[in-house]
């Protein structure tokens, strides 16, 4: 608690500092850049840092930058989730951070657990917002006139555990995985009415298809850049992994193979494999243990953003020049090497 309490004040340090016409590098860092491949050079700069945009959340999730107004969204920002304040926040550049979405997963009028919000966010092939809601168990949309749409809350009229993360293909198909977190009692919870934590695909006309159920924990999940691979992380602290698939052109997945395995990193780093991007080149950014993980299509561990704190999720803004990252009860960015990378 002494630490956020030190870092929120710096951040209104920095703030007060620029509205004076301070320099703009007073922005709080945490953390350090574990440079294991020279590989990552190439990725992110030798100067960069891991800068503090925002701080106070319980449990920051899912951050999708939204480029335009295409889906009636507010343009040139980030949404991200709050998940246990059952709320989604907006941070622009210029007008700084608000409350975007509130509830953003439950609509109930009685309490609901802790994890109750939304979860995983993403964004259509019309630049609508996609969510992964917690305390309601469905995936929605945002419409563009403000309404929400449910695109599925069942599977074989059973209703899903809890949708945490979610990928949209190029199809109109939204993949998204269902692991036990926003039940209030997990896996134990007598709401439970599947036996298994799956990956799913709805496509476009609303049909529920059951892609893979051997995954314990099944959580974030992204496609490569020519969405022929989908992978998928495994927040399992008895196997914590990452898993990659091949996707067939009928939209399901292969049996899949291990991707990377966080095991080793496990024992001595908090957290375990959750959100994750994939460049243009098919680099991976996975948030795990000890924060952001850089991984080489081929496998290589190329390096660690170091936050600090067990993170979540991440996510680039338009151009791939900015990772914004959601660690615990920050929001967070590094600068990356765009042009040479991607």
């Amino acid at each position: 608690m002494a630490w956020r309490s030190h870092s929120s004040v710096m951040i209104l340090l920095a703030v007060a500092y620029a509205a004076h016409g301070g320099a703009a590098d007073l922005v709080p860092t945490v953390g350090s850049i574990e440079r294991l491949d020279p590989r990552l050079d190439a990725l992110v700069p030798r100067d960069a840092t891991i800068e503090v945009l925002a701080t106070g959340f319980s449990w920051a999730e899912g951050p999708v930058w939204v480029a335009d107004d295409r889906g009636g969204l507010p343009p040139g920002s980030l949404l991200f989730s709050d998940v246990p304040e059952n709320r989604v926040h907006r941070w622009h550049p210029e007008q700084g951070l608000s409350v975007f979405l509130e509830p953003s997963g439950f609509t109930g009028p009685k309490t609901y657990g802790r994890e109750r919000g939304s979860n995983g966010l993403a964004l259509d092939r019309e630049g609508r917002l996609v969510s992964c809601e917690h305390g309601d168990r469905r995936v929605s949309r945002l419409e563009r006139d403000g309404g929400k749409v449910t695109l599925a809350d069942r599977w074989q009229g059973r209703r899903f555990n809890s949708p945490n993360d979610a990928a949209v293909h190029s199809s109109g198909a939204t993949y998204f995985t269902d692991p036990p977190y926003g039940l209030p009692k997990q896996m134990e919870d007598p709401r439970r009415e599947l036996d298994f934590c799956g990956v799913y695909r709805v496509a476009a006309s609303g049909d529920v298809t059951l892609l893979c159920r051997t995954m314990t924990r099944p959580n974030g999940l992204a496609f490569s850049p020519d969405e022929s691979l989908l992978y998928v992380a495994q927040s399992d602290p008895k196997a914590p992994l990452w898993m990659v698939f091949r996707v067939a052109a009928d939209g399901t997945l292969d049996e899949g193979r291990v991707f990377f395995d966080a095991s080793a990193l496990a024992t001595r780093r908090k957290g375990l494999p959750d959100g994750l991007r994939v460049d243009r080149r098919g680099n991976l950014f996975a948030t795990g243990p000890g924060g952001v993980l850089v991984l080489a299509p081929d496998g290589t561990h190329l390096g660690t953003l170091l936050t600090g704190q067990a993170t979540a999720n991440c996510g680039f803004d338009a151009d791939f020049s900015t990772l914004y990252i959601t660690a615990d009860s920050l929001l967070c960015r590094v600068r990356l090497n765009a042009a040479k990378a991607n």
